[in-house]
């Protein structure tokens, strides 16, 4: 295994994730690099003990490739023509930073179950909308919305799932 080639796997995640939505299976990675589904797994393995990406626990599928989720979650991005999902709302507003391209984002507020859409134009949130009251008095008073954070940055990786 090389250098070159782990970090040309990890630009294949991302391409693919972008193209379409999903991040590819080790076969996929496999058959583009014409190596072996073990080749492909160990380089798996290495770009998640790098936190390059992390995979689902006791498995080689790309769960989180940041700011994109291999699976579903509360936070949608819709640019291009597509829909993305983001691990948290860091990530929601990841996505379009790193498309560089416009977006409606879809969420839910973890403590009401709230929607909330927020509009991204040349890199602002230009429009947000919901229907929690806590949201719309905060946003009377406060013109962005507020992102929370349940843990510190440093404590992100005793549970990527929750945090």
């Amino acid at each position: 295994m090389t250098t070159a080639l782990l970090w040309q796997v990890r630009h294949f995640i991302y391409s693919h994730l972008v193209d379409t939505t999903l991040p590819p299976s080790v076969d996929e990675t496999a058959r583009h690099f014409n190596i072996s589904a073990e080749e492909a797994g160990a380089l798996y393995k290495e770009l998640a003990d790098r936190h390059a990406i992390f995979l689902e626990p006791e498995t080689l599928t790309v769960r989180m490739a940041w700011p994109f989720s291999g699976a579903p979650t509360d936070f949608k991005v819709h640019a291009d023509g597509k829909t993305y999902f983001a691990n948290c709302a860091w990530d929601m507003l990841g996505i379009p930073a790193a498309l560089h391209t416009d977006a409606v984002i879809e969420a839910v507020f973890t403590e009401s179950n709230e929607p909330v859409q927020l509009e991204i134009k040349n890199g602002q949130i230009a429009n947000s909308q919901s229907t929690d009251s806590q949201f719309t008095n905060y946003q009377s008073t406060n013109p962005q919305p507020l992102v929370h954070f349940p843990l510190p940055f440093a404590r992100w990786y005793d549970d990527l799932v929750f945090t």
